[in-house]
């Protein structure tokens, strides 16, 4: 079952940061979203991105370590070959 949450949140991250946001507490307590620009920005052009960042900060308070740098470097990569692959079926 979490494979398949995992799944969809890949597949529909602006949707996920809704559900998200509507139903838990998840992107409550980071230090950086304090200015509501942030997440705003990060749903906007980065949502995969946001919701790796806030799970690693909730998850793992404190400096962010290799792996989890490697992780939001992946999520960002991500993000934009969504962006890509959408621009990229435009184009012809």
């Amino acid at each position: 079952m979490p494979c398949l949450l995992a799944l969809l949140v890949v597949a529909f991250p602006r949707i996920a940061c809704v559900l998200l946001w509507l139903f838990t507490n998840f992107f409550s307590g980071i230090p950086l979203y304090r200015n509501v620009i942030i997440p705003i920005l990060g749903f906007i052009f980065l949502p995969l991105t946001l919701i790796v960042y806030t799970y690693i900060e909730k998850t793992y308070p404190g400096p962010l370590s290799t792996g989890e740098l490697i992780a939001i470097f992946i999520a960002v990569i991500l993000d934009l070959g969504l962006i890509g692959g959408g621009w990229g079926r435009r184009r012809g």
